[in-house]
This record gives C-alpha cells, structure tokens and sequence, in this order.
C-alpha cells in the first residue's frame, strides 16, 4: 500500500473508530505527512518498503534538529509511526512492523505546577467578583464579561476538567444541578460534581450575562460564549486566565491546565483517594493520576522534617 494512502487509512481508523480528538488527529496528520515526505525523499513510497534502518535514521535526524525538539514532541513523532505501522500489520496491509524494536525517548519527570489555595482565590478574585458580594459588577460591558470569567474559572477549578471539556459544554450539560456531565478524549463521557461556589457564579452568569451574549450571535447551545455571542475559543480562554493571573499579580506561571494541577494536588492533600481522583480527571490509567502524589509527598516530607524530632 501506498504511504500516503495508508496514513489516510490509518487516520481515519483513529478518528472513527478509537474517537480520537479532532486536536490528536490533527497532531497525527502533522507528524506522518513529515514522515512520509522524508521517506519519499529517499525514494520509499510503498510501506512495504520501510525498513527498520530507515525508521531509525528518520528518528534520529529528527532527534539531532537544531534547535532540539522537545521530549514530548519526539515521542509523540515516535508513538505516531509506530501506532501507524502497527495498524497496517494488525488490518494485514504490511507483512511486518518496522518499529517492532522502536524504543520510546526517556521523558523526564517534570512535576505539574500547582497553585497554593490562597493563589487560586486571587485568581479567581481577578477574573471577577464573587457573586453576591459588595464588589460584584453586574451591569454594563465589563459586568457581563466579568460574570463569565468569574464562572468559567470557578469551574475550570471545581472540576478539573481540561479547558477544552469545558468550552464544548453545552447549557444543558448543568441541568443535573450539582453534577457535570464532561466529554473527554476519546468522546468519552464522565459525571463530576460541581461545588456550591462554582454553580452560584454559573447561575449568575447564565441569569444576568449570557442571555445578552447570546442575542449578538446565532443561537448556539454551548454554554460559554464570547463577547461576540460565538462559542468562547480555547484561545480566549487562555487570555481570560492571563488576565485574571495578571490582575492578581500572580508572578508563576498560569494556564487552564494549572487549575487542573491545583484541582487534582488539593484534593489529594485533603485525603481524596486516588483512584477517585483519576476519575475525576478521565484518566485512562490510575498511573497518570500518580504523578499528582509526588507534589503531596514533598508536602508531607516538610511537616515531617519540622515537626519530628529525629528527622534531621
């Protein structure tokens, strides 16, 4: 089979059949169209004549780029060739798998940033007032703005969920009073339970900010929406969590997944299993989740340094 063909093939299993997420897909799509150009380079055109030779060479030219690629960005190279030549032998397109002795680039650990309580509430203080308090603004352009930003962080927090997750909900994905009903990867579905100071800056906003974003667009059922009445976008989304982090004067690093990290750190420091907490956050495989136990336990070794008296 031809490569292109193949990626093609292989592309649309991913996006059909294992539901894969137009934004995986596409990272996919970006990664084997560099693949194929570099094996059409060398005169390879037929995945039948990919080589474990070639594979190796095109991974490690990729490897030694100036400037380096990231990590993440190499393996995830790594993992696109070899989940496509796994698939043509798997369907019986290719007789054998030229990334059989493929082997993953060694990542290193990093440890999700996560916030302190007190900065989360500055945060979200900076995105816009609590509702019902002395300082809320509820009338005029920056009122109706402020209500939304307020909301969408409040539950970007409270439920852990991925920024993404939470600008493709719809209205009545909130019918079910204090429970969520997510989409993840893969489309898969999960119920999160929302807190009372998530939902009361929801139902703010819903009351006395979205019917007017709404009536300056076309109707639409999703549940945040911009300036515009159009479905808030992943990048405003991120500019709203800027602002709010510079209004705060918040000098670590803030993007949506940071909420994330906060959500998932907070609840384990306050004795929330962990098994629990990966299904809060839709993760696959409970080791994911894990990494979140490495920023408690430097949370535990500190009070036990200073409190026990053998400990140093």
């Amino acid at each position: 089979m031809q490569m292109r063909r193949a990626v093609e093939t292989y592309l649309r299993h991913v996006a059909i059949e294992r539901g894969l997420s137009d934004h995986t897909v596409a990272a996919y799509r970006r990664d084997l169209a560099g693949y194929v150009a570099w094996m059409e380079e060398r005169h390879v055109s037929e995945a039948a004549e990919v080589t474990a030779a070639l594979v190796a060479d095109f991974v490690a030219e990729r490897a030694s780029a100036q400037p380096p690629p990231a990590a993440t960005s190499l393996a995830r190279l790594q993992s696109s060739v070899r989940g496509l030549h796994r698939f043509l032998v798997r369907e019986g397109l290719s007789a054998e798998d030229p990334t059989a002795e493929l082997r993953p680039p060694k990542m290193p650990q990093r440890l999700p940033k996560a916030l302190t309580i007190d900065q989360v509430e500055a945060l979200l203080d900076g995105a816009g007032p609590a509702p019902g308090t002395d300082k809320a603004v509820e009338t005029g352009e920056e009122g109706l703005v402020r209500l939304r930003d307020r909301a969408l962080l409040e539950l970007l927090y409270a439920t852990g969920a991925r920024v993404s997750e939470i600008i493709a909900l719809d209205v009545d994905d909130l019918a079910h009073g204090d429970v969520l009903r997510v989409r993840g990867k893969g489309d898969k579905e999960r119920i999160v339970p929302v807190g009372s100071y998530a939902r009361a800056a929801v139902d703010a906003y819903l009351a006395r900010a979205r019917p007017e974003l709404s009536r300056r667009g076309r109707a639409t059922p999703r549940l945040f929406l911009g300036a515009r009445g159009a479905p808030l976008s992943r990048q405003s989304a991120w500019l709203i969590i800027q602002q709010a982090a510079e209004r705060a004067s918040l000098r670590a690093h803030v993007s949506p997944h940071t909420l994330r990290h906060s959500f998932a750190t907070h609840l384990l420091q306050g004795g929330a299993d962990v098994r629990v907490v990966q299904e809060l956050l839709g993760h696959a495989s409970v080791a994911t989740t894990q990494i979140y136990t490495h920023v408690t336990i430097d949370a535990l070794r500190d009070v036990y340094v200073t409190s026990h008296p053998r400990a140093r």
